[in-house]
């Protein structure tokens, strides 16, 4: 089996709150794109991981990672040996791994069906799994396991994704928010919250790693219809009315900044 741990990016991002229990309070808008790292299953004595790919080398602690914890979150009958293509950057804030979770229950969906608690045990590996798991747009809440899924009128739209291949761990930068609450999502369909929203944890993001701003600045400078970082950074992305836009714009990128990864796609 096969299938497409889809990238994750946030078109808003508000930080509301910190909770007492550490973590912070979120308002989201999720939305996937149709590309992303790839994953592969066949039948084995027991589980086993297997990472290749651009960014498989980054990936040493097989135990610790997340695509082990969900073999482990969902009991079968037989193990699977799963081969990861790891083609997203780590700690890039494109829910890299909760994608691959999320990719794995969408496999045992297929083979065995999802257990009524999923969504449970999607979210004790991580807030972005549960989202992931459905790779569809939704509004999330709470620490983003809190999902509300919403009609797209951006579905199929380009967007290019781009990062300065510098790693941005998610603890610092939420540690790094002033703690102002800016206010809730804009109401209304995707493209009005996504065009009016904004991502609390930008600023942040720059201060740590100055790169995010010099990737919005490029991206900026191809007029997209909407350029941001995605989730805590470092990748930001950009939305065009075509193709065409996002193709042109991805080669003028490529030519003045070619250490940098991007990846083109739509919306899902």
């Amino acid at each position: 089996m096969i299938e497409t741990a889809f990238a994750k990016i946030n078109l808003a991002l508000h930080v509301r709150r910190r909770r007492d229990d550490g973590y912070h309070e979120l308002e989201t808008l999720f939305a996937f794109v149709d590309a992303g790292d790839l994953l592969s299953v066949i039948p084995a004595p027991q589980d086993h991981l297997r990472t290749l790919g651009l960014f498989g080398r980054e990936l040493t602690d097989p135990f610790g990672n997340i695509v082990t914890q969900a073999l482990s979150a969902l009991p079968r009958p037989q193990g699977w040996a799963v081969t990861l293509e790891k083609n997203l950057p780590v700690a890039a804030g494109l829910g890299g791994g909760s994608a691959d979770a999320g990719a794995l229950f969408r496999l045992y969906d297929r083979e065995y069906g999802l257990p009524a608690d999923w969504h449970a045990r999607a979210a004790a590996l991580g807030a972005d799994v549960p989202a992931c798991v459905r790779s569809v747009t939704a509004v999330g809440r709470g620490t983003g396991t809190e999902l509300a899924e919403v009609d797209s009128d951006l579905t199929g739209m380009a967007v290019l994704l781009v990062n300065p291949r510098v790693p941005l761990s998610t603890g610092p930068v939420f540690k790094g928010w002033d703690g102002v609450d800016r206010g809730p999502l804009p109401e209304g369909p995707v493209s009005k919250i996504a065009l009016e929203g904004r991502n609390d944890l930008e600023a942040p993001a720059i201060v740590l790693c100055p790169a995010v701003a010099q990737v919005l600045a490029a991206l900026g400078a191809t007029q997209p219809w909407l350029a941001r970082m995605s989730g805590s950074g470092a990748t930001c992305f950009a939305l065009y009315e075509d193709a065409a836009k996002r193709d042109a714009a991805a080669a003028r990128i490529a030519a003045n900044h070619p250490g940098w990864w991007q990846m083109p796609g739509a919306l899902r």
